[in-house]
């Protein structure tokens, strides 16, 4: 069962970091690429970032200079550090395989002053 387990989210002000976490089972994680996703009250979903297998990146123009992609196959997680937040980065947060249609449960990033 592919099941991806998102934390790290939390209240921060503008200009602030935060590191996301995303644990994943139930498939050869490494063989993947793996995407972060984010959601605003009556927004679509976005993708925000993006990681191959290979370890390239790619992001979002919104987020691009300030957030960074990476992954630890060792560890089956795969993480979004987010620096210089900005208030329209209030979102819930999402990782997720593009091969596969399963979600977590997410976690909530509110920038706030």
């Amino acid at each position: 069962q592919v099941q991806f387990v998102e934390s790290g989210g939390g209240l921060v002000q503008p200009g602030g970091s935060l590191r996301l976490s995303c644990t994943a089972s139930g498939f050869p994680f490494s063989r993947y690429d793996m995407n972060w996703y984010r959601q605003a009250p009556g927004k679509e979903r976005e993708l925000v970032a993006g990681i191959t297998r290979a370890s390239s990146t790619n992001y979002a123009d919104s987020v691009k200079g300030r957030f960074t992609i990476s992954r630890a196959n060792a560890k089956n997680t795969v993480y979004l550090q987010m620096n210089n937040l900005k208030l329209e980065d209030t979102a819930k947060y999402y990782c997720n395989c593009p091969q596969f249609g399963s979600w977590g449960q997410g976690t909530q990033v509110t920038v706030s002053s």
